[in-house]
């Protein structure tokens, strides 16, 4: 497994670098759920904006361990709550998300002056990305 360098960086971001949409694993009760979010890849991370009442927060609390998957790319990380959107430490990547998600996140999917509107951070561990034939491992 190589660490991510600048060929598998430029892999994810031309990838996952805007509205993509993935899968998310979480675990209740030793059992997977899993289900289909819109995120956007950065720097070794998946960003979503979901509600704070949401079951894959309430899971994520008790258990952070996540899988994430999507367009020939497969992963573990540990997922974290970054709170409403709102607050000052989210301006620059609430202002990147908005921006990728800007084809729908004005139709009243999301409420960002609702305190429950947060950012969930997937931060990777280790993955494999299937690019042109080849597999790349990498440890983010």
């Amino acid at each position: 497994m190589a660490r991510l360098d600048l060929m598998t960086a430029r892999m994810m971001n031309e990838r996952f670098g805007k509205d993509s949409l993935i899968a998310l694993a979480t675990v209740e009760d030793g059992k997977p759920r899993v289900r289909t979010v819109n995120a956007m890849y950065r720097g070794g991370a998946f960003y979503i904006i979901t509600d704070a009442r949401s079951n894959k927060i309430h899971q994520i609390e008790k258990q952070p361990d996540v899988a994430v998957s999507g367009d020939w790319f497969t992963a573990e990380g540990t997922a974290e709550n970054l709170g409403w959107v709102g607050l000052t430490k989210n301006d620059r990547i609430f202002q990147e998300l908005k921006n990728a998600f800007s084809a729908w996140i004005g139709n009243g999917h999301m409420n960002e002056k609702n305190e429950n509107t947060c950012i969930l951070k997937v931060q990777l561990v280790k993955g494999v990305l299937m690019s042109n034939g080849k597999k790349y491992e990498i440890e983010f």
